[in-house]
Order: C-alpha cells, then sequence, then structure tokens
C-alpha cells in the first residue's frame, strides 16, 4: 500500500528511526482501524520486494517495520531475507490471526476481537500491545498477557479517538498493574507518518 521513512511511535521501539513497510490486504475487520484504505490488497498496485528493499536502503536506519492491513496473511520470507541481507532488523505488526512466515527480529502483537490471534503468534510475540476502546478490554488484555512468553513486553494503547476518556483508565489500572506500559501513539501527537 506504501512506505516510507519516519519514526516508530509505539510501543518498545517508540522513537527510533524505522522504515515502514505497509501491505494491502487485511480481513480483520477493526471499527476503529485508522488505515481502512489497507483492507483491499487490490486496491493498491505490487511492487517487487527488489524496489522495496532498495527504497528502505537509501535511508540511515536499520530497522524496517511490516505492518498492514495484516501482513501475516502473505509469505514474508523473501522481503525478510532481503531487508536483512541489507543489515536490517525486520519487526512485524500483527494482528497473529495468520502465523507469521519470515524470518522475523522482532514481533508486535495486537490482538484483536475480531479475528482471534494463533496460540503459536502469542508465543512468538516480543511486546503485546493491546488498544483499549473501553473498559472490557482489560481484561481482554490480561487473558492474552497469560499466553504469551516471560519475556514479552505488555502495552496498553488507548484507542486514539478516545484518549481522552481512556488515558486516565490505563494510567490507573498500570499503576494497580505494573507488569504493563503505556503506549502512546506519539506519531500522531508530533504529526508524522
Amino acid at each position: 500500500m506504501e512506505d516510507f521513512y519516519t519514526l516508530q511511535g509505539e510501543g518498545f521501539y517508540a522513537g527510533q528511526a524505522a522504515y515502514f513497510i505497509r501491505l494491502g490486504g487485511c480481513d480483520v475487520g477493526c471499527t476503529w482501524c485508522d488505515v481502512k484504505d489497507s483492507w483491499d490488497a487490490d486496491k493498491h498496485p505490487k511492487i517487487s520486494t527488489e524496489d522495496i528493499v532498495k527504497k528502505a536502503k537509501a535511508h540511515p536506519g536499520r530497522i524496517a517495520v511490516i505492518t498492514g492491513g495484516e501482513p501475516a496473511m502473505y509469505d514474508l520470507g523473501p522481503l525478510c531475507d532481503a531487508l536483512h541481507a541489507e543489515g536490517f532488523r525486520v519487526h512485524i505488526e500483527t494482528s497473529g490471526a495468520y502465523p507469521i512466515k519470515g524470518s522475523i527480529d522482532w514481533i508486535t502483537l495486537s490482538p484483536k476481537k475480531f479475528k482471534a490471534p494463533l496460540m503459536e503468534c502469542l508465543e512468538m510475540a516480543d511486546e503485546l500491545k493491546v488498544v483499549v476502546y473501553n473498559k472490557t478490554d482489560f481484561e481482554w488484555a490480561e487473558h492474552h498477557a497469560h499466553k504469551v512468553s516471560k519475556g514479552c513486553k505488555l502495552y496498553l494503547q488507548p484507542e486514539w479517538s478516545k484518549r481522552e476518556q481512556i488515558n486516565p483508565l490505563i494510567i490507573k489500572y498500570i499503576q494497580q498493574h505494573p507488569q504493563w506500559q503505556l503506549s502512546l501513539q506519539t506519531h500522531k501527537y508530533i504529526n508524522i507518518p
């Protein structure tokens, strides 16, 4: 769908330079998705792995984030291999609804109620990022936190349109459950892609 060089805005790597590769195609269907234009893969041109990597390596940052849509719908092996050959760390942002194919260095798993994550993806996650839209999402977060590995980072992130109402709830929750951390969409606050 698109690719661009920016800063990672969320989670453990927030603030670091990263090249984003957004793939079209998603059948998870989150009502609050901020890139619904990515859902229909046929609306976007197909670009070769070589062209994507050529554009990425023109920048000095060496983190490549594969996102979507739902990037795990695809075999990412060739793209991961090509990025690794150019010295990139390869990250993925996924709902975990599909098996992850490819050599990924960092897995951000953000489970969605619309299509449950696979246990194998939960076990592989480096960070669990739960978007909080309402109070019941804390229970949803804990349900998935019990399924990830012991070293997995745990993040609660307010849904952007409800951040004013949700941030105080998340802060209070984290104070009572310090295994969790706050993830903000800093890229939206500083107005970068």
